[in-house]
C-alpha cells in the first residue's frame, strides 16, 4: 500500500513537512485533526493518535493490516530476504546452549531425566542455528 493510498482514506489531511502529516483519527469521533501520519525514508509508514486511539484500532477502522504499513519485503534470486534476528542475539542464544551441554558433559553421571532433554533441546537449537546461518 501506498502513503497517498493510506491518506485518501483520512480527513482534513494536511501536510507538515518531508513525509509528515496530520490528519482526523478515524476511530473517534474527532473534529480536527489529533493524528500524524510519517513516512520513513525506507518506506515504513507511522501513524499516532495523540487523542489515544490505539495503531490496531486506526488500521482496523481503514480496513488495513501492520503489514500495510511496511514497504515489501526486497527479493533477491526468488527469495525474500529475512533476517528475524540480529546476528548478535542469535550468536549470544548458542553460547547459553552450548554451555548448557557443556556442563551436562560435565556432569554426564548425575543427569536427571529432564536434565537430558534439556540437553537435547539444546543441542537441536544449535543445530537450528547452524541450518539458518547456512541458508
Amino acid at each position: 500500500m501506498t502513503i497517498e493510498n493510506l491518506l485518501s482514506r483520512l480527513e482534513k489531511v494536511k501536510k507538515r513537512g518531508q513525509g509528515s502529516w496530520i490528519a482526523c483519527c478515524p476511530v473517534h469521533n474527532d473534529r480536527s485533526p489529533s493524528m500524524t501520519i510519517r513516512e520513513l525514508e525506507d518506506g515504513r509508514v507511522l501513524v499516532h493518535c495523540f487523542a489515544g486511539c490505539s495503531v490496531d484500532e486506526i488500521i482496523g477502522f481503514l480496513g488495513m493490516s501492520f503489514s500495510d504499513l511496511y514497504p515489501p519485503n526486497p527479493i533477491e534470486n526468488g527469495k525474500p530476504l529475512r533476517r528475524m534476528f540480529a546476528v548478535a542475539d542469535v550468536l549470544e542464544a548458542l553460547a547459553h546452549e552450548t554451555q548448557i551441554i557443556a556442563v551436562a558433559a560435565l556432569n554426564l553421571d548425575k543427569l536427571t531425566s529432564e536434565d537430558r532433554q534439556r540437553v537435547i533441546l539444546a543441542a537441536q537449537r544449535v543445530n537450528e542455528g547452524r541450518r539458518l546461518a547456512n541458508g
